[in-house]
């Protein structure tokens, strides 16, 4: 494994916030969405997003930026949030954060699809699994290069799930919508589990 040294350890020792979106339709009904789909939140999206940027504000978490994938779902979470929680942080939008694309299995079951994907099998006209992780994982070096002391990450369930192989996570599972993760910091050899 090489040696990445202080790359590493710059923002804030590798640690950052992860939040999924809010509701959107394609989650209420559980059919998949991917990154090739840009839908917007659903009413009670909307009101999840809000209750988490007030949750964020009674916590007096000190974030200094937001970094939220250009898709309409993340990116008017990320602004909710960001108003709800009282935070002045510029909102930066980073193609790299967009969920998975997954193609001709946007909009089926998330049950029916499930077992192709735990099969590793590409979704027609989408991403395989190493392509994306490792587009993740150079959007995760790059975030951490750029030092901020607590980034907040918008994003999608897959997203997160990427993510949580290469940081350390506070909890495991699949991330619900407008949940609030802990993550950090770089999990040993992250970057070739990523394949970076």
């Amino acid at each position: 494994m090489a040696d990445h040294g202080a790359e590493e350890t710059t923002t804030a020792a590798g640690v950052l916030l992860f939040m999924r979106h809010g509701e959107t339709e394609y989650n209420r009904r559980k059919v998949r969405c991917g990154g090739d789909v840009d839908i917007p939140l659903t009413e009670l999206g909307e009101a999840q997003a809000l209750e988490a940027g007030l949750s964020l504000r009674a916590s007096g978490v000190s974030i200094d930026t937001i970094i939220a994938s250009p898709l309409i779902r993340a990116r008017r979470t990320a602004e909710i949030v960001r108003d709800a929680a009282g935070l002045a942080c510029p909102i930066a939008f980073h193609d790299g954060l967009i969920e998975r694309r997954l193609g001709d299995w946007n909009g089926m079951d998330i049950g029916a699809t499930q077992p192709m994907l735990d099969a590793g099998e590409r979704p027609p006209g989408g991403e395989d699994e190493p392509e994306f992780r490792r587009r993740i994982g150079l959007t995760l070096a790059e975030i951490l290069e750029w030092g901020h002391a607590l980034p907040l990450l918008v994003g999608s369930k897959g997203v997160a799930r990427v993510l949580s192989l290469a940081l350390a996570a506070d909890q495991r599972g699949p991330a619900r919508n407008a949940e609030v993760m802990r993550l950090g910091p770089p999990a040993e050899g992250w970057r070739d589990l990523l394949g970076i």
